[in-house]
């Protein structure tokens, strides 16, 4: 098993867990148990959200169900080869419009966002693999799963046990490792945008 905090060092003090928590793509095929499953989707219930909104819904299918194959098949190519040994495929939705009135919610994706994170935090430290992805049939999946107009098809991803790399197909076993992180200065600025200008 790969551990993230040999490839990882923060440059300020930060929980380990954000350290810990990465995207990997070798699962072992065993299904999620439902207490697996819920104690993610309870995580994401917590996250913040504009006047409590809670915008994300969670469309979601374990492996060896009926559903399994309608979620499998709105993947592109480059992803079944990998998550073909997820045990468990939810597609993200985010409420485009407030509850409360109607009027357009600006800021739909990025609570449902945080939702996704709070989620893969906890994967994280169950032991387990949450990866995130953009690779799938949006329009697809809106017609496969009946998505209302009033909401966004947002994101997909796939979560399962961890599994050692040699299950995975010899061209993704070198890209499965963590990624680093740009430097602090690179991301942020006090006042106007001047990110990545020269002084």
């Amino acid at each position: 098993m790969i551990n993230a905090l040999d490839f990882r060092k923060a440059d300020y003090p930060v929980e380990s867990l954000f350290l810990r928590r990465w995207s990997p793509r070798a699962m072992s095929g065993e299904p999620l148990s439902d207490a697996e499953m819920r104690t993610l989707f309870e995580a994401a219930r917590w996250a913040p959200s504009t006047y409590n909104e809670q915008e994300w819904r969670f469309l979601y299918a374990r492996r060896d169900t009926p559903l399994w194959p309608v979620f499998f098949d709105l993947l592109v190519e480059g992803n079944r080869e990998w998550c073909r040994n997820a045990g468990l495929l939810v597609v993200i939705l985010a409420h485009k419009v407030f509850s409360r009135n109607g009027k357009p919610n600006p800021v739909h994706l990025f609570d449902s966002g945080c939702a996704f994170e709070n989620l893969a935090l906890q994967g994280a430290a169950m032991g387990l693999v949450v990866h995130g992805m953009q690779g799938f049939d949006f329009d697809k999946a809106r017609t496969a799963l009946s998505v209302p107009d009033d909401y966004a098809v947002a994101a997909m991803f796939a979560a399962g046990k961890p599994a050692d790399v040699s299950v995975l197909p010899e061209k993704l076993r070198e890209r499965e490792k963590p990624s680093d992180r740009l430097p602090i200065d690179q991301i942020i600025c006090e006042g106007a945008f001047a990110i990545g200008e020269s002084s």
